[in-house]
């Protein structure tokens, strides 16, 4: 079977400092839909990587006192280290000081329409937080409105790009979802903004404000990519663009119903609906075809600040409270498309609720009446009483709509149905008056096999854990296809169960 091609990107973080818990919240999501389309059938490639070049960077590697490459390095593996400590499978993680990228930023910058660049005189207001330039209109008290900092005025000679050549084309392509954007207010807002008029920008800095850092411009050795141009250029760098483009034309290119999707904040979306495809149809190159744009994390209801002292660093969470009760609860208690919050108190009350109460309470309760009640050992086939094909539909239908709550309420749905089911039949009586309960007993752990199913994007160890326990090797579950899984009965009878440790312990006062 020739699996579809899907590719699927985080955006790549400035290393200037260590992860928080709003980076982990992307590679969270980015991470549960690229292991649901995996599921699903589809080959995926799932990008991340690490923004080496911003002068942010150097900024702090200079205030540090460490060489800019030796600190963007140590920063760098804080977020490739996701991998293991948060479960992300991404099967690439690019670095923008990478040859590959530096060759295929150049590539793409030499593929621009000539029309659309010229070197000009230019003098603006720069937010090296932003790595932007801002007009006045736009400042909040002649501040940043993000860093809350006055910008630098800037004055020199730099390459510009004629965003304005492309305004008609972006709005044709946002608002026809040629390229669409999720959620719909977004798309809206930005629709809005093209209506306002969209302006030139400069895609190059001197060599001298640059500190010599970054992406050489091809032909004008005095000067430095904008951070943002060459930044932009990795998701199709990581694919070989530089090199022999099979990749690059399998995952990037494709064929007929293309889906190539971008994961990003709210804050960097100018860049990846205006800015990106203007300069992917200047080279003449295909577009992404979606692009879900999420919001900001707050702590306790406050905007994580180092002067707060607030930030939290995920690796933290994962160390007292596990990898996987993370995942559940950025996929499940914090919104998708709104600004989130992260609240101790609310996450330990998710985590006791949904974990510890329901999926591992619920896991070993059934396998422990299939020990009790029937020698460990599945009985015969039973009817579907959970509705299953429903919960599906409403599942899936969030997990292409980027509504991560939406699944983790459909996964809560049915662990709620299965123990009412339990509290309703109370099998332990019936087997005691010496009635035939297999017909029960199957229901519920064939429910439980769905259940882990659903786990699969979300919480994956502890769905491989529970179906471990209902008998699968770690090459079957590899090998599972969703259409066939979420059909009931795949439960064979005569399979031999067993039930292990607790999924998720009890927090300690």
């Amino acid at each position: 079977m020739n699996k579809k091609p899907y590719f699927i990107s985080t955006s790549i973080p400035y290393v200037n400092a260590q992860p928080h818990v709003g980076h982990s919240l992307e590679y969270i999501e980015t991470d549960a839909v690229a292991r649901y389309k995996r599921l699903l059938g589809s080959d995926v490639f799932f990008l991340s990587g690490a923004d080496e070049n911003s002068l942010k960077n150097v900024q702090a590697a200079e205030k540090a006192g460490k060489d800019v490459q030796t600190f963007v390095d140590e920063h760098s593996r804080y977020f490739s280290a996701f991998k293991d400590s948060l479960n992300i499978s991404f099967d690439d993680f690019i670095k923008t000081t990478e040859k590959r990228h530096k060759d295929g930023a150049q590539k793409l910058w030499g593929k621009f329409d000539k029309k659309d660049i010229e070197k000009k005189a230019y003098k603006g207001l720069y937010c090296v937080g932003c790595e932007a330039f801002f007009k006045e209109e736009e400042l909040i008290d002649g501040k940043c409105p993000d860093h809350k900092k006055e910008p630098e005025v800037i004055e020199e000679e730099n390459w510009f790009f004629k965003l304005s050549n492309y305004q008609k084309q972006l709005k044709e392509l946002v608002e026809k979802d040629i390229i669409k954007i999720t959620p719909e207010f977004r798309k809206n807002e930005w629709l809005a903004f093209i209506d306002r008029g969209l302006e030139d920008f400069s895609i190059s800095r001197s060599k001298e404000r640059a500190h010599g850092w970054g992406v050489e411009v091809p032909e004008d050795d005095e000067q430095i990519m904008y951070v943002w141009v060459d930044a932009l250029s990795n998701y199709t760098n990581a694919l070989d663009f530089s090199g022999d483009e099979t990749l690059y034309k399998k995952y990037w290119v494709q064929g007929e119903e293309r889906e190539v999707v971008h994961v990003i904040g709210k804050g960097i979306a100018k860049f990846h609906v205006l800015y990106w495809p203007a300069m992917l149809l200047s080279a003449g190159m295909p577009l992404p075809t979606e692009i879900f744009v999420h919001g900001y994390m707050t702590i306790e209801g406050e905007k994580m600040s180092k002067s707060l002292g607030n930030v939290i660093n995920p690796a933290e969470l994962v160390e007292t409270y596990g990898k996987d009760a993370v995942r559940y609860y950025f996929l499940g208690a914090v919104s998708s498309t709104k600004d989130g919050d992260f609240s101790k108190d609310r996450f330990e009350e998710f985590y006791t609720a949904h974990l510890v109460n329901g999926i591992g309470n619920l896991t070993s309760r059934v396998l422990t009446m299939l020990e009790k009640y029937s020698e460990g050992v599945v009985p015969t086939i039973s009817a579907d009483c959970f509705h299953t094909d429903k919960i599906y539909a409403s599942y899936i239908h969030a997990f292409e709509n980027y509504a991560f709550e939406g699944a983790i309420k459909s996964i809560n749905e049915l662990v709620r149905a299965i123990d009412t089911k339990i509290s309703e039949e109370r099998p332990w009586e019936k087997a005691k008056n010496g009635e035939d309960i297999s017909e029960l007993l199957y229901q519920l752990v064939e429910g439980l096999r769905h259940i882990a199913l659903l786990l699969i994007p979300v919480i994956p160890d502890t769905a491989q854990k529970i179906f471990a326990q209902l008998g699968y090797s770690e090459e079957e579950i590899k090998s599972f296809l969703f259409d066939k899984e979420k059909e009931w009965g795949v439960l064979e009878q005569g399979t031999d169960v067993k039930r292990d440790n607790i999924l998720f312990a009890r927090l300690t006062s």
